[in-house]
């Protein structure tokens, strides 16, 4: 991604800032494999939530802090059911309910679904953004 900005020195959109080899990597998900380290290291699963910034945590209310009692994942409900595309709030209580639900078949049928979603590249960005907004919260 460049750091292309307008005349007022805002960012330009991530859609826009996006480079060629950027889009290909994003688009592929090429840009996950580092974490299979991680997985092996036993600090993540293949199947959990996803790992957000530690500077979210402040702003977890009590159900959405349930993500955090299974490791977190390369792949998960949210990213099956949406990734990017859908809101922090679906994200969540996705990732709940992922917690709440969790057993090997469901793992099974995230994993499928996760192959199905980075062949077709669904899902993967939101209109003219390359990645998802920051998260600020309930309000």
């Amino acid at each position: 991604m460049t750091d292309e900005t307008d005349e007022n020195g805002n960012l330009l959109s991530d859609s826009v800032r996006l480079t060629y080899i950027g889009k290909v990597i994003r688009k592929t998900s090429i840009d996950e494999i580092p974490q299979l380290i991680n997985v092996l290291k036993g600090d993540m699963s293949i199947i959990g939530p996803r790992p957000l910034l530690p500077e979210y945590l402040a702003l977890y209310n009590e159900k959405q802090m349930k993500r955090h009692d299974v490791k977190p994942g390369i792949t998960g409900w949210a990213q099956v059911n949406g990734r990017n595309t859908i809101s922090w709030t679906q994200k969540f209580e996705y990732d709940v309910w992922y917690v709440e639900n969790q057993s090997f078949f469901l793992d099974l049928k995230i994993l499928f679904q996760t192959i199905k979603k980075v062949l077709v590249s669904e899902g993967i960005n939101t209109q003219n953004m390359a990645t998802t907004e920051p998260f600020n919260g309930n309000n």
